[in-house]
């Protein structure tokens, strides 16, 4: 049996190496169209921002490691353009301009998502860059080292772009952020949120809210950002906009898409279209707390997925749980985490959500080196679940915010949450834990 995984990153290679390890004859062709597989992406920006580290310290594992050691048949500088079910069988072009085409038996679609760039004049030029691939973080600390880089300005305040901040302000660089929403951090509570923001704002960033890039000029050497009543001179200019699932050469199959343009799966990863699975940043999950389908491309996810899909695809039958949408990332000084719902989105899915927020100490109080922690807290009125949690701090809130995903996995109600038994020191917080803390006061208000 041949099975061929389109895509060679996080999903990709997990599902290519677990199939292989599972049934040796099986014959595994890995299509990637870049010459990169199997590295840190999350990584990146904290390389960038240190001039002293190779960008290659990435990189987990080279290609001819799974070449030589794995027996897969990886072949990079394949851009995948056509997938046709009736002839079960795959075809594109690679790097050198030349034809290509493989039949499969299973076919696994693992393309990942790619940057959303700007649609204005001038996102072409030299100098506007995104960061999602390997070869993007190579371009940028390249860019960054040959053109003495002085003034950067960042398109979007996702959490890409805000470790992007703090990796360029280390190298000295001056960074002002635009973006057309009016709001910050949009999905974190306006409490937390503005911690975020004061803390950005400390550390030098110019931030610019509600200010839509139009155009990109080139200027006396340097890129011009017209946001229509001011313009913003930069030497570089990052888009950090988030990012859209590559779905394209999918959808002309005829495979059906869920939520964003994803590819819709079931829990056994398997797409519309019989022996042609999807897993990674490119698929849908069902997400624990409505039981809907959703789309929040994670690494964890990704590496998860391929493995079941490879389960699957060999003949087993993993059924994957759906995602919390846990995330964390650090901006500066802050730990900022969240998990599950927020208000808004509780309203919008049909809950009857309370929240509450509080501030309280990262340590016991009379223990040196505390600082404040901030927990945020949403539960449904009318059944009693705990349906997301939001964590910022200086410390304790990295993984902190584990316990509430796991709570969320659990479908615990908050009563039951108020009860756990979680761990207490001085050096690591207060008796009563903040997530502790936080569900006791939404307790009052659910009444």
């Amino acid at each position: 049996m041949r099975l061929v995984v389109i895509g060679g990153d996080a999903a990709g290679m997990s599902a290519a190496g677990r199939a292989k390890r599972t049934l040796p004859d099986m014959e595994v062709v890995v299509l990637e169209q870049t010459e990169d597989v199997s590295y840190s992406a999350c990584g990146m920006p904290y390389n960038i921002g240190d001039p002293g580290r190779d960008i290659e310290d990435l990189v987990v594992r080279k290609a001819a490691v799974f070449r030589k050691k794995q027996g897969i048949d990886l072949l990079t500088g394949h851009r995948v353009e056509r997938i046709d079910p009736d002839t079960r069988t795959v075809s594109g072009t690679t790097r050198q301009g030349d034809g290509f085409t493989f039949d499969y038996d299973r076919l696994l679609i693992a393309t990942g998502a790619s940057p959303i760039l700007p649609d204005i004049p001038g996102a072409a030029l030299p100098g506007v860059m995104a960061l999602k691939s390997l070869n993007d973080g190579r371009s940028i600390k390249s860019y960054i080292a040959r053109n003495r880089v002085k003034k950067a300005v960042i398109l979007g305040m996702g959490y890409i772009g805000l470790e992007m901040c703090e990796a360029l302000r280390a190298l000295d660089i001056e960074v002002e952020m635009i973006k057309p929403g009016p709001v910050f951090l949009p999905r974190m509570d306006r409490d937390l949120a503005r911690v975020v923001q004061e803390e950005v704002e400390a550390c030098g960033i110019r931030l610019h809210p509600g200010a839509g890039a139009r155009e990109i000029r080139a200027k006396d050497n340097h890129l011009a950002v017209d946001c229509g009543e001011n313009v913003h001179m930069a030497d570089m200019v990052l888009a950090a906009m988030g990012v859209r699932p590559n779905s394209r050469e999918a959808a002309a199959a005829g495979v059906g898409l869920g939520p964003g343009g994803s590819i819709a799966v079931d829990r056994t990863l398997r797409t519309s279209i019989p022996d042609i699975f999807s897993a990674g940043d490119c698929a849908d999950a069902v997400h624990v707390v409505t039981g809907e389908k959703t789309w929040i491309p994670l690494a964890l996810r990704a590496n998860r997925s391929g493995w079941a899909a490879a389960d699957n695809i060999c003949g087993g039958e993993t059924i994957l749980s759906g995602i919390a949408g846990t995330a964390l990332f650090k901006v500066f000084d802050l730990e900022v985490a969240r998990t599950g719902l927020t208000l808004e989105e509780a309203r919008r899915h049909g809950f009857e959500p309370e929240a509450a927020t509080i501030k309280t100490s990262s340590r016991a109080h009379n223990h040196p080196g505390a600082s404040p922690i901030y927990a945020h807290l949403v539960g449904d009125g009318k059944t009693g679940k705990l349906l997301g949690a939001q964590l910022v701090g200086r410390e304790g809130a990295a993984h902190r915010i584990n316990a509430a995903a796991v709570a969320l996995h659990a479908g615990m109600t908050v009563r039951a949450f108020s009860d756990t038994d979680l761990s207490y020191a001085p050096p690591f917080g207060p008796t009563w834990d903040p997530l502790l803390t936080a569900a006791n006061q939404l307790l009052k208000k659910m009444g």
